[in-house]
């Protein structure tokens, strides 16, 4: 337990004083990205949103009590107010609604809290080395050893506790600390186990287990749907020797949440948590197709690196979006999951054309997701 003392038993230093957007991180100079300017809104703007508010404290009722009901009897009118974004103000209950995760709070009272004090976990000391790692640009977990690395340390470790067959992975505390900038510690770990056990769509664990056997076939089925809605692209990566893995394993293993504007990344989980992991498909084909006719033209280097920092224009959630959901994904994901398997399964497995399928060995797990969440810019946050 004098791990845990090494989180919790130290006193928060001073908040910086350095002004922040109006999602809590650090101002740069230089900075004018849509967080800032929402900020100054005009009287007319105020009052839509205020309006919108009303319309979404109606759709959930006090505390969520008519969200089941009005999703039962307005199915497209929720899908369409989730997609245009939900209120800030209104996200951390909805997301916890539409997730599945209150009720499993609900029937596991006390869970949590036994997870945090009574138990210990094997990888305490790499979620510390970790957590100053996660979102360091935000207020919230700047400090070290302060409120916000305290609860992201007590998530991750009662997570990892929890389910000692997927333990902990670097890239839980990006997923960990956007909840918490939501929600109580045990609400985000409530949300996490949703997630993960498939409380309401597919189970995500594969993601993050040994082999991060969901990565790899995630990645699989996006370059057959590069290949399939953009072929031009898709041969360009061909000739280039690029493939997904070297740009498009964050988007999966973090859900956009490592290194996009934080604004995009909001507006990916609202629907995400409502409509499941294909949205994650349709933003990287979205993103892919908006700067199309540039990534065509480039050499790998310059490809590469265009993949890993797309222009303000293309993570504008009202221009991306439109783009995004025009890609059909539903059927063609369920037929390359089943060719995925039968390629793995099948007598040629280990013939060198399947070898990029192959799980990555256990021992190379963690060295992986790291060199994953390395490859872009945190400080752009």
């Amino acid at each position: 337990m004098d791990k845990k003392k090494d989180v919790d038993d130290i006193e928060p230093g001073p908040a910086p004083s350095r002004p922040v957007d109006r999602f809590g991180f650090i101002k740069t100079e230089q900075s004018n990205s849509p967080e800032g300017i929402l900020k100054s809104r005009p009287t007319h703007e105020r009052g839509r949103e205020e309006r919108r508010i009303r319309k979404w404290r109606k759709m959930i009722g006090t505390g969520g009590s008519d969200w089941r009901h009005y999703v039962r009897r307005n199915p497209h009118v929720v899908k369409r107010r989730i997609r245009k974004g939900i209120p800030d103000c209104l996200r951390g209950l909805v997301w916890q609604l539409i997730s599945g995760s209150r009720d499993l709070l609900l029937m596991n009272p006390g869970v949590y809290e036994t997870l945090v004090i009574y138990e210990t976990s094997t990888s305490e000391l790499e979620i510390i080395r970790d957590i100053s790692r996660t979102f360091p640009s935000h207020i919230f977990f700047q400090q070290r050893h302060g409120p916000g690395q305290r609860s992201l340390y007590n998530v991750l470790k009662a997570y990892s506790v929890y389910d000692r067959d997927v333990g902990y992975v670097q890239g839980m505390g990006f997923i960990a600390g956007l909840l918490l900038l939501y929600m109580s510690e045990e609400d985000a770990f409530w949300l996490i186990v949703a997630l993960l056990k498939g409380a309401v769509h597919a189970p995500m664990e594969g993601l993050y287990q040994a082999g991060l056997p969901l990565v790899q076939q995630y990645l699989f089925q996006f370059e057959k749907l590069v290949q399939e809605h953009m072929p031009k692209l898709g041969q360009h990566f061909i000739e280039e020797m690029i493939n997904p893995s070297m740009y498009a394993s964050q988007w999966f293993i973090t859900v956009f949440s490592y290194s996009f504007p934080f604004h995009m990344t909001l507006r990916v989980w609202d629907v995400f948590l409502y409509e499941g992991i294909k949205v994650v498909f349709q933003v990287g084909l979205g993103l892919l197709r908006f700067c199309h006719d540039d990534l065509v033209k480039l050499p790998f280097e310059e490809l590469l690196h265009s993949l890993r920092y797309f222009p303000d224009e293309a993570t504008d959630p009202d221009t991306l979006f439109p783009l995004a959901f025009s890609f059909k994904v539903n059927s063609s994901l369920e037929e390359l999951e089943k060719e995925y398997r039968k390629r793995l399964d099948g007598p040629n497995a280990s013939s060198s054309s399947n070898k990029r399928l192959l799980p990555l060995k256990s021992k190379t797990m963690s060295r992986a997701v790291s060199q994953v969440l390395s490859i872009s810019n945190v400080g752009k946050k």
